[in-house]
């Protein structure tokens, strides 16, 4: 029997190696927006801008002006314009305070280079007081909500009712209480590359419904990811978040407080909610079917209305 014909092996020219290695950098390549063209976009007003405990912030304030308050928090990597139809259906009888967390939106980095809970509270406290508001309702969606429960233990006199929307705070894999999560090489890399194609892919399953994820949506969600400054800052954000156990925060909270959930997110799954409930002395929870981890943009109408129900029942004891 003959001996097996040896495969030859073709050599890639190193060139081609080189042209194929730059295109792949040329495409994944992804430098900052100018600023100016993002405001100019998403910028409602000049005066929507302001400086509070001396960081820039993004501020929307519609409604009576007394009228009953309530302040959204959006989650990681989204800003204010997530809440555009909640806010749409409240601001006729409620003042709506929304703003940019720093390192979102429009609000660029943080100027003390502090991402923690506790600084978000002190802008929390900083905005309330600017706008005049002694008490308001607080609103929070994934991180924000773990900022808005947080909060609501730290502060309960500023806070009349709390309304969470699949709220981030309790223990997963790879997110231990007291101590910073490890973040992955790939989130570093956003630093430097994140092409449309490769954020869409990151959101998807953050929707139930894949048509819901618009290219206009896409391309708001990827805009201001690529201000100026706010991938820095979103990185800072991870390696800064340390979780701490819930219960004894969530056991305290003498406000009613509302858990609205999609009983199909992806992201933190509405079995958590049953951990929310276990510990909350007057929590209640409205589940969405056929909903993803973004309730107030895949089912606005259902979602303001549980909300507008619950900020119209009786006021709190």
């Amino acid at each position: 029997m003959p001996p097996p014909a040896r495969r030859r092996r073709v050599a890639i020219p190193a060139s081609i190696v080189l042209a194929a290695l730059v295109a792949l950098g040329a495409w994944l390549w992804t430098p900052d927006r100018d600023r100016a063209s993002l405001e100019s976009r998403w910028l409602a007003a000049p005066t929507d801008l302001v400086v509070l405990a001396g960081t820039r912030l993004h501020v929307r304030d519609e409604g009576p002006r007394d009228a009953p308050a309530v302040l959204l928090l959006h989650g990681f990597g989204a800003s204010l314009h997530t809440w555009d139809a909640w806010a749409e259906r409240l601001r006729a009888d409620r003042r709506v305070l929304r703003i940019d967390l720093p390192g979102h939106g429009l609000s660029g980095p943080d100027a003390s280079g502090d991402y923690s809970d506790a600084r978000s509270h002190a802008l929390i406290d900083a905005l309330l007081d600017a706008r005049g508001v002694s008490r308001a309702t607080l609103v929070g969606h994934s991180i924000g909500g773990r900022i808005a429960w947080r909060y609501a233990g730290r502060a309960p006199h500023r806070v009349e009712r709390l309304v969470l929307v699949a709220p981030d705070g309790f223990a997963s894999p790879g997110f231990e209480y007291g101590r910073a999560a490890e973040v992955p090489p790939t989130a570093v890399a956003m630093r430097w590359a994140l092409p449309r194609a490769l954020l869409r892919g990151a959101l998807e399953p953050a929707y139930a419904d894949p048509a819901v994820l618009t290219d206009a949506l896409l391309e708001r969600y990827h805009a201001l990811m690529l201000a100026p400054g706010n991938r820095d800052a979103l990185i800072a954000r991870m390696r800064q978040t340390v979780l701490e156990d819930p219960v004894p925060t969530l056991r305290r909270l003498p406000m009613p407080v509302l858990l609205v959930w999609g009983e199909r997110d992806a992201l933190i799954p509405v079995a958590n909610a049953d951990d929310y409930l276990a510990a909350l002395p007057r929590g209640r929870l409205v589940r969405l079917p056929g909903v993803g981890h973004v309730p107030q943009e895949e089912a606005p109408d259902a979602s303001a209305a549980a909300v507008r129900a619950f900020l119209d029942a009786a006021a709190p004891r």
